[in-house]
């Protein structure tokens, strides 16, 4: 997976990452744009130095300590669970295919990309295109120079209905 992002990347090929697909976007691109070779998912080697994609209670907090959360946090657990709002930035892929500020999305997950790493990457053309509105998490990523590279946290495929979800439906016309 984290070739064929590389892949998608280099060569401006189409790019469509759902959840783990956006992670592997960013652990991609953190050991091959920012030259962090052991850059990593906790899920995947929980002692990796550079912890891109973790748990929110293995982020350390400006003064050092770990971020402590339980179900009962400020800040929700362990795990997003459930449909969600977004804020949309105003000059974006995402924006252009959703068409308005906010969208509100289904979560599953436990991982996410750690913002500690987000303004490096920026540097070298990311664009966090979409955050959470409660905990400005990153919800969707792009690249500057690329003609379509979009990756999402949320699952857009879990909205499909009939009148389906507007990210969803244009990736699938788009495959056709």
């Amino acid at each position: 997976m984290i070739l064929a992002a590389r892949f998608a990347r280099e060569n401006k090929v189409p790019y469509f990452g759902i959840c783990l697909g956006l992670q592997i976007a960013i652990i991609e691109m953190t050991r091959n744009l920012l030259n962090l070779k052991d850059a990593n998912s906790t899920e995947f080697k929980p002692r990796t130095r550079n912890k891109v994609i973790s748990l929110v209670t293995e982020w350390k907090n400006k003064d050092g300590t770990i971020e402590k959360r339980n179900k009962d946090s400020d800040k929700g657990g362990t795990m997003r669970l459930g449909a969600q709002n977004a804020s949309l930035l105003k000059e974006s892929l995402a924006r252009s295919l959703y068409k308005k500020k906010t969208i509100f999305e289904r979560h599953r997950h436990r991982y996410e990309v750690n913002p500690d790493y987000v303004p490096m990457l920026e540097n070298k053309g990311l664009v966090v295109s979409a955050r959470s509105e409660v905990h400005n998490l990153v919800e969707m990523i792009e690249l500057k120079d690329h003609p379509w590279f979009l990756g999402c946290q949320f699952h857009p495929e879990f909205t499909s209905k009939p009148k389906t979800d507007t990210l969803y439906l244009t990736i699938s016309l788009r495959q056709l």
